[in-house]
């Protein structure tokens, strides 16, 4: 009864547009068994099968081989070795193993156009997204782990998180320029630029900058009111609206007004109790020094009846 049979040649991964080269091997058969290949549901021609006599002069070593250039569709794909015997009858005996190929994704840049004034108009809503073929790669994680936008010419970088989405929610001309999305994974990173100009023209698209050997896509079609790389490796996420450059300009302006309001009321509100505390406090000279103070307002109210041979003067109380 042949043995369940073995893969080998799939240890490591296999770059893109390369050669696989897989063998599969199965002892303890007599006569010899049959080997048959197939990659998914599709069936494989082998290169050529070797039998060989077993140590003990009984059974049979069947070896066959199989070649085949892949490509990123076959990342993870099922290949399989089925070993046909006569004394397996109904029974089958396979193995499976998953490819694993090492591509370098390249990066387009898609825009999509909310209500506005026309393509690209001023006024309108637009979200700018990148979208990455799948990153091939033998690490669980095929995608890119950050996304960093920037504007050329500008100092800070507009927006560094997971999402591959940047949104302005109300666009202006003043959002005019040049954006920059590096997305960066554990194989390394990538850039691409997108020019936007609100004026009334449609976005150009630069091709990515990436040391990848693997082919670049062209850049994708631009319509007016959807730009999108659209394929079966496409990764689209959500994104959180960033505020555009006038909507900064535009909370500065509002938090200086707020400040300044806040000012003025301090000022006032010191200014109004102050007067409360001092009114009706004014006395004279000769009253505040004297010892009958508390009863000065009676002195001096009575001082034209009550003295005399003195002076004239009076004082009273304000």
């Amino acid at each position: 009864i042949p043995q369940k049979p073995q893969i080998f040649g799939h240890e490591q991964p296999i770059d893109e547009e390369k050669m696989a080269r897989l063998t599969c091997r199965s002892s303890g058969s007599k006569p010899a068994a049959q080997l048959r290949w197939k990659k998914g549901n599709k069936e494989l021609m082998d290169e050529g099968t070797e039998v060989i006599a077993d140590s003990n002069g009984k059974t049979f070593t069947v070896s066959s081989r199989v070649e085949f250039r892949v490509t990123k569709e076959d990342n993870e794909a099922e290949v399989t070795c089925t070993v046909d015997h006569e004394s397996l009858q109904n029974s089958e005996r396979s193995t499976t193993q998953k490819l694993q190929v090492h591509c370098t994704w390249h990066m387009g840049m898609a825009g999509h156009l909310g209500e506005g004034t026309g393509p690209w108009g001023d006024g309108g809503a637009l979200s700018i997204t990148t979208d990455q073929q799948t990153f091939l790669t033998p690490l669980p994680l095929h995608s890119p782990q950050e996304f960093l936008w920037e504007k050329e010419g500008s100092d800070a970088p507009l927006q560094l998180s997971s999402e591959s989405v940047l949104i302005f929610p109300f666009l202006n001309k003043s959002d005019s320029g040049t954006y920059v999305c590096t997305a960066t994974s554990s194989m390394g990173s990538v850039v691409a630029k997108y020019n936007l100009d609100v004026s009334g023209k449609r976005g150009t698209q630069h091709h990515p900058v990436s040391p990848s050997s693997c082919p670049v896509a062209q850049p994708p079609l631009i319509l007016p009111h959807l730009l999108s790389v659209f394929s079966s490796f496409a990764i689209w996420a959500d994104a959180s609206p960033v505020p555009s450059t006038s909507s900064t300009y535009h909370a500065v302006i509002g938090g200086v007004v707020a400040v300044i309001v806040f000012l003025l009321l301090s000022l006032l509100i010191v200014l109004g109790h102050y007067l409360i505390r001092h009114k009706g406090t004014y006395l004279t000279h000769e009253a505040k020094g004297s010892d009958d103070a508390p009863d000065a307002d009676t002195a001096i109210i009575n001082a034209e009846g009550g003295q005399a041979g003195g002076d004239d003067k009076k004082e009273y109380f304000i």
